[in-house]
């Protein structure tokens, strides 16, 4: 689980991937190519190199066999012109579905192997931008007091590995979170395995192994430290302290040797406990705002007190004399519209209205320039996520223009449950009625639309019943609801597809287009859930709890000092994908969900007034 061969050692600011106009490297590029289990190999390309030729060395450093196997960049599949893999990029290789096996065991080699073939220094960062200048300065103090023989120390919290790394003077100073000790991962320390990199995890819309990019992205996204997220960097880094277990199935190996991993890597921030530990009366008002300002932007769904830390300023910590630090964005960005989960959506501060310097600071974001910014920084992030990024600053911008206050918006965002089942939200609402809208002005007014009669199959449920329903047209219609209200004719059985699917087949989903020009477009949530709850989606419809924070669900038997929203949260819903539309039908959505906004807007502000004056009228009465 290390390092294949370096042909040569480079400093950590080189950069030799200078590109031709037309976009062919003219340099030496080095890559980091991580296997399914997580085994890490830095390689570097030639001009002449192409996907072919580096699985043929990876084969012959891991037996692999490459024609077995696909070679990914983010999204990109490298078939063989490799002109797109940016220097120090990672890169993952996957076994093909049928060939996938999880007794598959990580390869390590031994500390003789790490000395003779990797020339690269014990922690390269994966980058070469500006933003990552603090952290290199860090790197170097983690680096010294390795030297000096002060090791970190395994932080014993939380469901994935994380490490303590400290400096000369045996003091955290950074958090170490390898890719490959994910809850799920193939080497996570804590039993909980099974699946390799690149598969769902813990959420559906987010992978295996991929979290430690978005903790990258939040950091990147938080321009001008506005809600004050702790530098983060993705890095190559050697030591023997990290986890490797014996095949997947949880056996730590015995042995300590040399290894080297994907993590993330953070500044470690001194602080007096966080946000669990303490009531939120004396927290900031521009605190709360700013973090829920970047939650908002990047649909955090996992946002609660334990990854939110507060310092004392005055040594008491009287109100206004806190500082919150943001941590733990790695299920931030989901691939598909998720429910988010804002612990700050009931504190007082969440009502008052935004200030000055907020309102422009959200007038002032760019999500095109965002997901530029992204794509060129960060570039393994997946598309499907920079489409979230977009729509929820969209979404974000128009609200606080319209007056909206932070809990207003994040109310907007987050499902609700009624009588045990999960609702989407109206954000998802919107989205589902602006799909509806595309597909109706796309398809082709010859398409077959006569048809009073339709047919598909419900998936089966938990028990292994299989569903056969029979819908009209007509059924739909007196419901007061579109057909096929989730986009594109797609059926509802196929809303929730798993990314396993998708990826086998790699067809698309052939649904049954439906044309009708006549269907008012009025949906209601109550109207779609009730068609939901009718179609009984088998195991894509989940009843939940009715409280599901961090204190909802104590199913998981695993000692945590953070009460993670990770650790009771069942399989979501996915209501809405964005990343199934072309670029011409992804353009008309923003056009057909911008002038939702407004109408979407006007009700909200109304239930909310409704809500207050039936508070401030309780508030008296004495029983």
């Amino acid at each position: 689980m290390a390092l294949a061969i370096f042909k040569s050692s480079f400093g950590s600011g080189d950069y030799n991937g200078a590109t031709k106009p037309e976009g062919k490297p003219t340099g030496r590029r080095r890559v980091f190519v991580q296997t399914e289990t997580g085994c890490v190999l830095g390689m570097e390309l030639d001009r002449s190199d192409n996907a072919h030729t580096v699985k043929r060395r990876l084969q012959l450093a891991l037996n692999f066999p490459i024609e077995e196997s696909s070679l990914t960049f983010g999204d990109m599949v490298l078939k063989n012109d490799l002109s797109a893999v940016r220097n120090d990029s990672p890169l993952l290789l996957t076994r093909n579905l049928l060939h996938r096996s999880s007794s598959t065991p990580c390869l390590s080699p031994t500390n003789r192997d790490i000395e003779q073939k990797d020339q690269s220094g014990p922690i390269e960062i994966l980058g070469h931008s500006s933003h990552f200048a603090a952290t290199k300065q860090l790197v170097k103090e983690v680096v010294k007091a390795m030297m000096s023989g002060i090791d970190p120390m395994p932080i014993r919290s939380g469901l994935g590995g994380a490490y303590y790394f400290r400096n000369v003077s045996g003091e955290n100073v950074a958090i170490i979170k390898p890719t490959d000790e994910e809850p799920f991962a193939p080497n996570n320390p804590k039993g909980f395995v099974g699946k390799t990199l690149g598969q769902p995890g813990l959420k559906r819309s987010v992978r295996v192994g991929e979290t430690g990019f978005r903790e990258v992205a939040a950091y990147l996204l938080d321009y001008g430290h506005f809600a004050n997220v702790p530098p983060t960097a993705l890095v190559k880094i050697t030591h023997s302290i990290f986890n490797v277990n014996d095949g997947v199935n949880g056996n730590k190996s015995q042995s300590k040797e040399l290894v080297s991993k994907i993590a993330s890597f953070q500044k470690y921030i001194p602080h007096d406990f966080d946000a669990s530990d303490y009531g939120t009366s004396s927290f900031p008002v521009s605190s709360v705002h700013r973090i829920g300002i970047l939650d908002i932007r990047i649909l955090n769904t996992d946002r609660h007190g334990g990854n939110l830390l507060v310092r004392k300023l005055d040594g008491i910590g009287q109100f206004g004399q806190v500082e919150l630090i943001p941590i733990d964005h790695g299920l931030c960005l989901p691939e598909t519209l998720e429910d988010p989960y804002f612990e700050w959506i009931h504190w007082p501060q969440a009502s008052i209205p935004f200030s000055e310097t907020e309102l422009d600071y959200i007038a002032n974001l760019d999500p095109v320039r965002d997901a530029e910014m992204l794509r060129r920084e960060l570039p393994v992030i997946r598309d499907a996520c920079l489409r979230v990024l977009h729509l929820c600053t969209v979404f974000l911008k128009e609200a606080a223009a319209d007056g909206l206050c932070l809990s207003e918006i994040g109310e907007m965002m987050s499902r609700e449950f009624q009588t045990g089942e999960e609702e989407p939200s109206e954000l998802e609402v919107i989205c589902l009625e602006a799909k509806h809208l595309v597909a109706e002005e796309i398809t082709s007014p010859n398409a077959e639309a006569d048809s009073a009669d339709f047919q598909f199959d419900i998936d089966c449920d938990e028990n292994g019943y299989n569903f056969a329903h029979k819908f009209t047209s007509e059924a739909f219609l007196s419901s007061g609801v579109t057909p096929f209200p989730f986009g594109f004719g797609a059926p509802l059985a196929k809303l929730d597809e798993s990314f396993e699917e998708d990826e086998s087949d790699g067809e698309q989903e052939k649904g049954i287009r439906i044309d009708n020009p006549t269907v008012e477009n009025s949906s209601t949530i109550s109207k779609l859930s009730m068609l939901l709850r009718t179609a009984s989606l088998g195991e894509k419809h989940h009843k939940f709890p009715k409280c599901f924070g961090p204190k909802a669900n104590k199913s998981v038997a695993v000692n945590l000092s953070s009460r993670s929203a990770n650790e009771q949260l069942p399989v979501s819903v996915s209501f809405v994908k964005l990343g199934d539309m072309n670029d011409e039908e992804w353009k008309l959505f923003l056009e057909k969900f911008r002038d939702l906004l407004k109408p979407a807007f006007d009700k909200r502000k109304s239930i909310t007034l409704d809500a207050r004056q039936r508070h401030r009228l309780g508030t008296s009465c004495k029983f």
